[in-house]
């Protein structure tokens, strides 16, 4: 242990590992506990590690396969053996944490060679260049996150790009009780790692999978495994739970405090992948009762075509994002006169870019002329 006073210096180097104490008679006290490579900036590579952001799905259950809640995959050869959902089973979450992801089996289904049921998270190249996985400087990481299920055993995940994989394991001891794990791996030395706005690293939480993706812990190999050998299936057993928070994924090989963000900073890390019109609190959805947050225009009379002004997004976009378009009353994807009570024939999106998109739509009957037509939209630039 060393202590600063107003006469001494020390210098901390990168990957020094210290904690900081401040006293009002001794100055500042470090020890080893300190993580100066992983305690500045953008420490979590994860984004939404804390379940807290669902654009999509405002908290309600889902069984089909993609995105979920904000930046979390669901992937799965069948939809039809268990439902996810933000905060499933209404359990409490872990102390510091107020939300989580969960899966619960609706059958007792045994895997073939070729099936496999994970959460996973793809984080962007641009977010992991600095790991310099693929060359020599390959730096190693540290995965963190609290997990509760209704089974125990060995459970696995891994780390990938879906060429490269280093499956993982951990256990779960206590049934229906939250456990926090932590897995350290050595970076990959060798293939191909995205660094710019494509696909970097994957990592996979799995809860089911046949022998295809399974393989050894702890060995970097060309395969895409995405569980140990052996793993628990939660999809075996009907009725049983697989639940995660506080998902941290950091460069060492410590795992330190969850990187709690500012809910805003969070959101707009969310919204670079994807962005609605509507309410944080309301799902995206045809028909969903609400013109709050729509793009709006002046409509020109009936059987009209018409275009909207520029509708500038909150965040750039990871690339040009594909739009889609929700009537606010009506099961359609057109835009609607909100005065007149009638809908477009048609809405389209054009000059679609990173920044903004426009809107072109056609008036329908009975559309008066400098009515108000509304419509919401997303945009989706997932990786």
């Amino acid at each position: 242990m060393e202590s600063l006073n107003s006469g001494s210096q020390s210098k901390i180097s990168q990957g020094d590992s210290m904690t900081i104490a401040i006293s009002g008679t001794n100055g500042i006290t470090l020890d080893g506990q300190f993580n100066s490579a992983s305690s500045m900036g953008f420490k979590n590579r994860i984004i939404n590690g804390a379940m807290v952001i669902d654009q999509r799905n405002a908290g309600a259950s889902g069984t089909a396969t993609g995105y979920n809640i904000d930046r979390w995959v669901f992937g799965a050869t069948l939809t039809t053996k268990g439902t996810w959902q933000q905060n499933a089973g209404s359990v409490t979450p872990p102390t510091g944490f107020k939300n989580y992801l969960g899966f619960t089996s609706n059958s007792a289904y045994t895997p073939s060679t070729s099936d496999v049921f994970s959460f996973y998270q793809v984080i962007e190249g641009f977010n992991c260049a600095d790991l310099m996985w693929g060359t020599a400087n390959a730096q190693t990481v540290t995965v963190s996150f609290w997990v509760r299920s209704s089974l125990t055993g060995t459970f696995g995940g891994a780390l990938s790009n879906t060429t490269r994989s280093n499956p993982f394991s951990y256990t779960i001891s206590s049934a229906n009780t939250w456990e926090q794990k932590t897995v350290t791996v050595t970076g990959d030395t060798s293939g191909t790692w995205n660094s710019t706005n494509g696909q970097g690293i994957f990592l996979f939480l799995t809860f089911g999978a046949g022998s295809t993706y399974q393989g050894t812990a702890g060995t970097w190999v060309t395969a895409d495994y995405r569980t140990v050998t052996g793993a628990v299936n939660t999809v075996g057993t009907s009725g049983a739970t697989f639940y995660i928070t506080g998902v941290q994924l950091e460069k060492g090989s410590t795992a330190t405090s969850f990187d709690y963000r500012p809910y805003g900073t969070e959101l707009a890390l969310c919204q670079r992948y994807f962005e609605k019109s509507f309410d944080v609190g309301t799902a995206v959805a045809q028909n969903s009762g609400t013109y709050n947050g729509t793009a709006v225009a002046s409509s020109p009379g009936q059987l009209s075509g018409m275009t909207f002004g520029d509708t500038r997004y909150k965040v750039n976009k990871r690339n040009a994002a594909t739009v889609t378009f929700y009537n606010p009353v009506a099961a359609n994807a057109f835009a609607r006169d909100q005065n007149g009570g009638v809908n477009c024939t048609a809405t389209s999106a054009w000059m679609a870019g990173e920044s903004a998109f426009g809107i072109s739509a056609s008036t329908g009957a009975g559309s008066g002329v400098t009515n108000r037509i509304a419509v919401h939209w997303s945009a989706d630039s997932e990786l």
